[in-house]
């Protein structure tokens, strides 16, 4: 009987909200009987979805364990879990907890995302972690649009978690309009959400670093961006040895595009289709560029094209006119007066998977191959039209926080961050427990940290927890001392033990 009603129920129920009151009413009859009326199996992999809007609607009032959304809908009660098993302490899969050994490392990542900004000019801006899902529903086929973490809320919006930041980014500026001056030169630092296969330095979700220029149509916004990812390298220990970037524009695949007459309608799925190449068999790519309506003599000259590894091989297959030679060549000789040339090498097949890049477009990789593609950016020229808004010359890069620390994590470099407190104050008595706190809070006071013994606890506990969490200092709060103003200071790397008045605290 559970089996058969299972499914046909849960049908009715999320079709009629009429229904949901006779459902409920079951769901609590199987629910004594120790049946469960709707699997697990079934409801967790359920996808949201709009309801009709010819749905009869019901008034909450009409059974107080139903509730109603800001427009009516109805909605479900939570499912009553058996509070007597255990809960999977692990985080959701593909998700991570920061215990404070890793928001350490995180802390210490984020703070040179940070810095690098600051040096550059840049201003920091943050946006909401859930958007609207129209935000992000771009052109048919491109993979983020399948990796959307997407559901209806109570009030019949489809929304999403944002699986990037660039959008968010161009829906602000639009919202900004004139109220702000170009060039606009901002960071931001947000998590990411995408529901896509993991593998090593790739999880479904992640922390990003964007640094954006809007206003600017010189290739001199990409020069200065690539400039920003390079002395954030430098700063973290990392060498052109290490890794490196491959720079193109998609404008060459344009121009290639256009000698065949490829209509330029599909060009967005070309792109992707090309971001795949050395992530899947080259015979999977030609038979998805015969599926995008290319003849074969296309498909070989644009192989042929993106396999080219130099400016001057470019210019041989293009000729010397077009814009992507033109910016390229720009780029490289920009790069030489920074002094990062040796950073930069082209190569024809980098076009970056989403649709909205225009121009030229690049990737910080691991030199040794071992790991996906450490950051990307570009050249978005026509973004903000696709959101209603007015086109900006704009670029900008992503850099998550999940390949760099496997990076660091092979060469060696991760730093050693244990907790650094300056500070442990103990009272030697129980009754003098109101002293230590007022010798913490004098201390605090200073700008220095503490770490206050709150329990009576023996000296060779302190000592022990003195050294876990690197303190400089132990001050002791003692009766004879504290009855003559003073505390004892014992200084843990020298062993020197001092008695000093509570006004000369510092």
């Amino acid at each position: 009987m559970p089996a058969i009603l299972n499914s046909s129920l849960f049908i009715l129920h999320h079709h009629h909200p009429l229904f949901s009151t006779a459902v409920l009413s079951l769901r609590r009859h199987y629910h004594h009987l120790n049946i469960s009326l709707f699997s697990p199996s079934r409801t967790t992999t359920l996808r949201a979805y709009s309801t009709s809007s010819s749905s009869l609607s019901i008034q909450s009032s009409a059974n107080p364990n139903v509730r109603t959304g800001r427009s009516g809908s109805v909605t479900s009660p939570p499912i009553e879990h058996d509070t007597s098993q255990k809960i999977d302490v692990n985080p959701p899969k593909g998700t991570r907890d920061f215990p404070p050994e890793d928001m350490r490392l995180r802390n210490w990542l984020f703070h040179h995302f940070r810095e690098v900004s600051r040096q550059f000019g840049f201003e920091e801006v943050d946006f909401p972690v859930l958007e609207s899902e129209a935000l992000y529903i771009r052109k048919a086929g491109e993979e983020i649009r399948d990796q959307l973490y997407c559901f209806e809320d109570r009030g019949n919006r489809r929304v999403a978690l944002r699986p990037e930041l660039t959008p968010s980014l161009a829906r602000l500026v639009i919202q900004k309009g004139k109220s702000v001056s170009l060039p606009l030169k901002w960071f931001a630092i947000g998590q990411c959400w995408r529901y896509e296969r993991m593998t090593r330095g790739r999880r479904r979700e992640h922390y990003q670093w964007n640094m954006d220029i809007i206003g600017v149509s010189d290739v001199t916004a990409e020069a200065e961006l690539i400039s920003s990812i390079i002395t954030f390298f430098k700063r973290i220990g990392l060498t052109t040895s290490d890794v490196g970037f491959k720079v193109s524009s998609r404008k060459v695949l344009q121009e290639v595009l256009r000698c065949y007459s490829v209509p330029e309608n599909m060009f967005g799925r070309v792109c992707i289709i090309i971001d795949k190449i050395g992530k899947i068999p080259m015979d999977d790519i030609r038979k998805d560029l015969q599926s995008a309506d290319m003849s074969e003599v296309a498909i070989e000259e644009l192989l042929q094209v993106l396999s080219l590894k130099s400016l001057e091989k470019l210019e041989e297959k293009l000729g010397a006119s077009g814009e992507a030679l033109s910016d390229l060549k720009q780029l490289f000789s920009l790069a030489e007066r920074y002094g990062y040339s040796e950073w930069l090498q082209f190569d024809a097949s980098i076009v970056r998977g989403l649709a909205y890049y225009t121009g030229i477009v690049f990737e910080g990789f691991d030199r040794e191959g071992k790991l996906r593609a450490i950051c990307g950016g570009g050249r978005y020229d026509r973004l903000l039209s696709t959101f209603g808004g007015d086109d900006l010359p704009a670029c900008g890069f992503g850099f998550g926080d999940a390949v760099i620390v496997e990076l660091l994590k092979e060469r060696g470099l991760l730093p050693e961050l244990g907790l650094q407190v300056e500070n442990i104050v103990c009272s030697l008595d129980q009754e003098l427990q109101g002293a230590a706190s007022a010798v913490a809070t004098i201390l605090r006071e200073k700008g220095q940290s503490v770490d206050l013994v709150l329990e009576n606890k023996p000296l060779k506990w302190v000592f022990k927890r003195a050294a876990r969490i690197n303190t400089r200092r132990l001050i002791l709060v003692g009766k004879a001392e504290w009855q003559k103003g003073m505390v004892s200071v014992k200084t843990l790397s020298t062993g020197e033990q001092l008695e000093i008045k509570l006004d000369e605290l510092e």
